[in-house]
Order: C-alpha cells, then sequence, then structure tokens
C-alpha cells in the first residue's frame, strides 16, 4: 500500500491531517501518526480544496487563442472563421500539444478533471486525433473524460463544410468508432481516471433525430453519460421551431436527450418552459460564463437553474473563446456575475465552490470534489503567502474572492502529485511552448493556403 500523510492542512477554517492510501482518502485528523514507509507532506501555511472540476472544454483550440479573423465575432462567425478553419488542418502531433497546453493551464489554476468536447472527427480520419487527446491526459496525469463528439449530418451547422475539407462520418462509423473506444479506454468505475462520454457536437444542429435516438439507445445500452452544445445561442430555439415546430427544449425531449445523465453545455436561452423540463428530467449544465461573455452569447440562468434543483456545473470551454483557459477564472466571473444581474446575495462564495467542485464531479459520476474519507484523493494546495492575499478574511474562498492568479503550490491527482513547487511534474513547459509556437505557426500557413 502507498500512502502519504499530508500535515497541517488548512482545511475550510481549521487544520487537519490527511492520510492518503493508494489514491483515496483514507483519514481525516489531528496529529495522525506517520505511515512507516509512507511519504510525509508539510502543507503548513496552505489552503487545500477538493480539485476543481472542469465540464466542458474544447482542448484542440488551446492553440488558436486570439485569432485575429474570430476577436469580435459573435459564436456563429467565430465558429467559421476559427475553430472550422483550423480543424481540417490538424494533425496528431498538433492535436497533442494543444491539449498538453491546455491541460497545463488547467492543472496550474486548479482543475484536476477536465472533461473535453473533442469535436475532431472526419469520415476520413482514422483514430489519431482522439488518441493523441488520450495520450495527453496519460502523460500529464489528469483525470480525463472523453466527451465524443462529432457530427452525422452538416445540418444547420454553420460553416462545418464552409472550407469543403471536413467530411462527416457516417452513423454506422460513429458507433463503431465509439465501440472502439469504449473497449480501449472507458473504465465505468466511480474512480475512474478514463470516461468515455457520447457528446455529439450540437443537438439541433448536426445529426438528424433517428440518429439522436440511436446514440442515446447507445449510450443508454452501456451504461455512458451524454452531452452536447445546447442554447447557446438564440438560434438553437430559431432552428427547432423551423424544423420541427417545437422548442430546442420539447425537442430534446423528443429524441430522448433529458435525464440525469444528460448535462448540455451553454443554455444560455433557457425560458421558463425548459428550466421546467431541464429541472423535472435532472438534466444539468455546465456554465461556461467567460466564453459567452468573450462571445456576446449572453449569461445563462443559473441561479434559477441551481434554486430549481438543476444539477449545476462550470466548464472552461476551451481558450479560444476563454483564452485564459483557468477553472479559478470561471468562479471567480460566476460569483460576481450573476450579482450583477440578480443582486449582492444571489451567489454565495460556498455555492460557487460546490458547482466548480462536487457539482462537476456529480455530473460526471465520480467520486471527487470533496474532501472526506473514501474519495479519491484530488486535492489542490493554494500558496496564500503573496500580498494579495494579505488581509483576507475568509482565506477558505482566497480563489473564488481573488481569482487568477492563483498561486499553486501542489497538485495531486488519485493520490499521485502532479504540480510540486508550482511546476508540473514530467512536463518540460519551456520545451512544451516552443512546440506551441511551432504548431501555431504550421496551422497558419496551412490556413493561409486554402
Amino acid at each position: 500500500m502507498s500512502e502519504i500523510l499530508i500535515r497541517h492542512a488548512s482545511l475550510e477554517g481549521s487544520t487537519k491531517d490527511i492520510l492518503v492510501s493508494d489514491g483515496v482518502i483514507s483519514a481525516i485528523a489531528n496529529d495522525l501518526a506517520a505511515p512507516p514507509d509512507g511519504e510525509v507532506f508539510d502543507a503548513e501555511g496552505l489552503l487545500v480544496w477538493p480539485g476543481m472540476v472542469n465540464t466542458h472544454h474544447h482542448l484542440a483550440q488551446s492553440i488558436l487563442k486570439g485569432m485575429p479573423s474570430g476577436i469580435n465575432s459573435n459564436l456563429n462567425d467565430w465558429l467559421i472563421n476559427v475553430p472550422f478553419s483550423a480543424w481540417p488542418h490538424f494533425d496528431a502531433e498538433t492535436m497533442y500539444v494543444a491539449a498538453m497546453i491546455g491541460f497545463s493551464e488547467l492543472l496550474r489554476s486548479g482543475c484536476t478533471t477536465c472533461a473535453d468536447h473533442h469535436y475532431l472527427y472526419q469520415k476520413d480520419y482514422g483514430p489519431e486525433l482522439e488518441s493523441a487527446v488520450l495520450s495527453a491526459a496519460e502523460d500529464i496525469g489528469i483525470r480525463f473524460v472523453l466527451c465524443r463528439g462529432g457530427a452525422t449530418s452538416t445540418g444547420s451547422h454553420l460553416g462545418l463544410t464552409n472550407s469543403g475539407l471536413i467530411v462527416n462520418e457516417d452513423l454506422d462509423t460513429m458507433l463503431l468508432r465509439l465501440q472502439d473506444t469504449l473497449h480501449n479506454w472507458h473504465d465505468p468505475t466511480p474512480e475512474s481516471m478514463r470516461r468515455l462520454v457520447v457528446a455529439p457536437t450540437s443537438l439541433v444542429h448536426g445529426a438528424e433525430p433517428d440518429h439522436l435516438r440511436v446514440l442515446a439507445e447507445f449510450a443508454v445500452e452501456h451504461d455512458l453519460r451524454r452531452h452536447s452544445h445546447l442554447l447557446e445561442v438564440k438560434r438553437d430555439e430559431e432552428i427547432t421551431q423551423q424544423k420541427y415546430g417545437m422548442s430546442a427544449a420539447s425537442y430534446a425531449e423528443h429524441v430522448g436527450w433529458l435525464g440525469p445523465d444528460v448535462w448540455y453545455a451553454h443554455l444560455v436561452h433557457t425560458d421558463e418552459d425548459a428550466l421546467a423540463k431541464f429541472a423535472e428530467s435532472g438534466t444539468g449544465i455546465a456554465h461556461c460564463p467567460t466564453s459567452n461573455c468573450r462571445l456576446g452569447s449572453g449569461i445563462a440562468p443559473v441561479v434559477a437553474m441551481a434554486a430549481a434543483g438543476i444539477p449545476v456545473s462550470l466548464g472552461v470551454d476551451g481558450s479560444a473563446s476563454a483564452e485564459n483557459g483557468s477553472m479559478a477564472n470561471e468562479a471567480m466571473l460566476t460569483w460576481l456575475l450573476h450579482r450583477a444581474i440578480d443582486g449582492a446575495s444571489s451567489t454565495s462564495l460556498d455555492q460557487v465552490k460546490q458547482w466548480s467542485t462536487l457539482g462537476g464531479a456529480n455530473i460526471l459520476g465520480l467520486n471527487i470534489g470533496r474532501i472526506c474519507i473514501g474519495a479519491c484523493a484530488d486535492l489542490i494546495f493554494f500558496d496564500l503567502s503573496e500580498p494579495r492575499y494579505a488581509g483576507l478574511w475568509m482565506p477558505e474562498y482566497a480563489p473564488i474572492v481573488c481569482g487568477e492568479p492563483v498561486q499553486i503550490a501542489r497538485t495531486m491527482i488519485n493520490g499521485r502529485w502532479r504540480v510540486i513547487d508550482g511546476q508540473l511534474v514530467d512536463t518540460d513547459i519551456k520545451e512544451l511552448l516552443l512546440k506551441a509556437e511551432e504548431k501555431i505557426r504550421g496551422l497558419s500557413n496551412r490556413i493561409a493556403r486554402v
């Protein structure tokens, strides 16, 4: 048995020792005995949190930050000019570097679990881009959920085939590839480090109703959770009304895409009827405030959602529309943004902390997001010795109140140190940055030639 004793950790306003045994928290108390053959880490002066859980990301976008062609665009124009313009020019090495950059940003902002909505699939692509993301997660040691995206129909998805270089998968191909990933990577246990989620890129725009029903059946048959984009902009509502004569929320219900095993990114334009449907079915949300602000999409009504019992979590949504790639930033913005609309008491610090940790854990079905006996040891240790934290009366909420730049002393995932003294373990940041610059130049040249 491998054991690590963490002494003098500042935990929810008190100081405790934490014993980690084989990746699981086995004891929390004062003055715990040191394990005879284990490691002892003195966390005195450090604030410990459960690792934050990012329930919606697009890792491929980590090398598409601030592209001039989309810097002042709304979602639809931005999709055409940024991710969809670059997508056909990705290879496995480019995808790996992008994923490593994204994971590095997350680990250094207090995040230990990433659900990536990976949609770079085409009929003629093999598994190389997907494998690159999974390999990056393995190399950096983050807990990872692959939300397997893709489209089986061009449908109404603006820009999806704009370049003429993107050819959608057919449904049979998608199902065969899902089966392969399920067999090779998926671990269904609550302590899983690798999960598969069925996640067509857009519920409204990228698949026909019959295809969505088949994908839902596949997920239910194999006990997989489901994810997609919905109601990020008003166009989702307009298209479903035009094509199907019903609201977007009713359409989700119609094709079997509501339930406690389903969560959607954004849900910005949720009216009272949609809110009731999501609440009644237990359908969750990945709230992505930075991206929604950056693209002018609006603000999701998560305060009303939480009050109605809708599961709430936070997501970064990719660094091409949330350039800082930080979970701490999402938590701080969530805390502030809704107060501007609904008043200073509308979001509490406890609530936002819960959304960023246990809320995401519950949506993903993982035994993380809390510090208690029996939970996986995914822990973040914040250094509050910087002057910007001086005078803080509630230091236990420092990552939310003060936001970025957070000072990460250590990060533990599944009982393994992944950040030590603020530096990533087994990852050469300087080399990674050089590779990122190289890949950006290559992408830029390839896009310009089209």
